[in-house]
């Protein structure tokens, strides 16, 4: 499993159909093209990933084989990409629960020893992958996003990804509205170009 290093898969994790989220992923993915990155996008709210079980099943076969809906599509995009890129609205000073489902699905990557604790290792690290993750919110205060960056990025960095985070673009709640603020515009454009040079170098 040797990825891509010019490879970037983004994600966003909003309903809103080319909302706020969708236009920043927008700007990073551009900004990586820039940088001489090869991206793909996903709306993970327009597929079917259910939320993870709890079967276990997945230590055995060291795939998810029991919940055979979209996540099966992205597994390949995510192993084959070096880079990633994950944004959410704040929903109740949480991410929402696309990007919730799609980061418990990513249990299936750990091998876990035999002995209780089980100590446990991500079969996607060690392998220079680098992540951006960022969120959107309607109040102007960030405090008001909550856990929601931590929320995404926390569960990234045992999996084997070096995270950046962005602070939280605050005070976008209409469809579109971040695309009058030229600064953010180029902030997200600046980062996209950041994480395709730490990506091929």
């Amino acid at each position: 499993m040797k990825p891509r290093k010019d490879l970037i898969l983004g994600l966003s994790a909003s309903p809103r159909n080319n909302g706020n989220t969708e236009i920043i992923l927008e700007q990073i993915l551009a900004g990586a093209e820039q940088a001489g990155a090869a991206t793909k996008a996903l709306n993970l709210a327009k597929l079917h990933v259910h939320p993870c079980l709890g079967c276990e099943r997945c230590r055995q076969k060291k795939a998810c084989t029991r919940l055979l809906d979209d996540m099966q599509q992205i597994y390949p995009l995510l192993e084959e990409a070096r880079g990633l890129v994950l944004g959410s609205p704040v929903h109740n000073y949480n991410l929402t629960s696309w990007a919730k489902a799609f980061i418990d699905r990513l249990y299936c990557y750990y091998d876990f020893t035999d002995t209780r604790p089980r100590e446990y290792k991500s079969r996607l690290a060690g392998q220079g992958r680098e992540a951006l993750v960022y969120a959107v919110g309607e109040q102007p205060d960030p405090r008001e996003a909550g856990v929601t960056i931590k929320a995404l990025a926390m569960p990234l960095i045992p999996l084997g990804y070096n995270v950046t985070e962005l602070p939280p673009f605050m005070g976008f709640f209409d469809k579109g509205s971040v695309k009058a603020e030229n600064n953010l515009m180029k902030v997200a454009f600046e980062q996209g170009e950041k994480l395709a040079r730490r990506l091929i170098g």
